[in-house]
């Protein structure tokens, strides 16, 4: 009796729950699914802007890149810069604070393309905010919250009362009723997609919540480091903003040699922040550099090397949330589970207008 009212309890958390979020859920992983393989579609899709002709030919510099983005829009100003050091012919894409973004030829620097954001951008957006700023961010974050609690609820009702229906639990009767195959599409593929539904979430947690990086660090016993802390002398003189981000690239480039990929990106209170990844397996294996924007004074500096545990769990959260750890057995395995979680509201609605029909003619 009391397993049957405990049961009752977390089916009617679970509907209400579900009920709640369902529509979001759904946005969620549908955007979620398409983004897992975000580098295969633009590899596939933007070649022509993305890439030029192989040359013989080095790097023009970062410095004539960026002269060529102040001549074409000097009231605008630069948000995030991206460099493929591992592909010489890949464009240096530049991204303006306005929304614009740019590409241009590495080696003589003209303008490839000029565009705004696309739509696997957008996509991410929609994912991460549902294109409603910050009010969209809370319902997202929220959401994924009551997701968590939604899957763990819906383990709970699956986990069959006796163990010789245990077989029943984990078959889909595709020969069964509409009513009986829904059923099972709900629970049985739910179930399968649990394990890496429930890590997806969590990793997506890690980025919306410092409580979640806060629990990492306790488990690991160690702190996220911020990075140490680079006494510098002020310039004498602040060289124009094209030679300064110039100089910041060749001089990382030069002290930290072997980088795939070297990213720029603005930040709160007057910070640039320079991102150089290396050839990995696992966890990320990134360095990253804070300069006073202004003047290109270097003020911290975070190495791969000296990563404790915390710092490793933070380095590999995006590639375990996107699938991308695994490869592309990983990828194929999240996307397919984000797809499951996109038909579970749906299912699960169907099974609750049923039985509210049910209920109906009973009465």
């Amino acid at each position: 009796m009391k397993n049957r009212k405990f049961k009752n309890a977390i089916r009617n958390i679970h509907l209400w729950l579900g009920l709640a979020t369902g529509l979001v859920v759904i946005i969620i992983s549908i955007t979620g699914a398409l983004y897992v393989f975000e580098e295969e579609i633009r590899d596939l899709t933007q070649k022509d802007y993305r890439y030029v002709s192989l040359q013989q030919k080095p790097f023009i510099g970062l410095d004539k890149v960026i002269s060529g983005f102040e001549k074409l829009s000097p009231k605008d100003e630069l948000r995030l810069i991206r460099i493929e050091d591992a592909l010489p012919n890949a464009t240096v894409e530049l991204t303006s604070k306005k929304g614009k973004v740019y590409y241009f030829n590495p080696y003589d620097a003209t303008l490839i393309k000029r565009g705004g954001e696309d739509w696997l951008q957008v996509v991410e957006h929609i994912h991460t905010s549902l294109l409603l700023g910050k009010t969209g961010k809370f319902i997202v974050q929220w959401s994924v919250v009551i997701f968590v609690l939604m899957l763990i609820t819906g383990l709970i009702l699956w986990f069959p009362g006796q163990m010789r229906l245990l077989k029943q639990s984990l078959t889909i009767k595709r020969k069964a009723s509409f009513k009986r195959l829904n059923y099972d599409l709900h629970n049985v593929l739910g179930f399968y997609a649990s394990v890496v539904l429930l890590i997806t979430a969590l990793s997506g947690l890690y980025f919306a919540f410092k409580e979640v990086k806060n629990a990492a660090s306790f488990f690991t016993g160690s702190k996220l480091g911020q990075g140490k802390t680079i006494v510098s002398a002020k310039p004498a003189h602040i060289d124009p903003l094209f030679i300064r981000y110039n100089k910041i690239y060749t001089e990382a480039k030069t002290k930290y040699p072997g980088a795939i990929s070297t990213s720029f990106s603005l930040r709160g209170k007057g910070e640039l922040r320079l991102r150089m990844i290396y050839p990995y397996r696992w966890a990320r294996r990134q360095n990253t550099f804070f300069y006073e924007e202004a003047t290109g004074t270097m003020i911290r500096a975070k190495l791969y090397k000296d990563f404790n545990g915390a710092d490793l769990i933070e380095a590999t959260n995006y590639d375990l949330h996107t699938g991308r750890l695994l490869g592309l057995p990983g990828k194929i395995l999240s996307f397919l589970a984000a797809l499951v979680a996109a038909s579970l509201p749906v299912t699960g609605f169907i099974i609750w207008l049923k039985k509210g029909k049910k209920r109906k003619k009973k009465a």
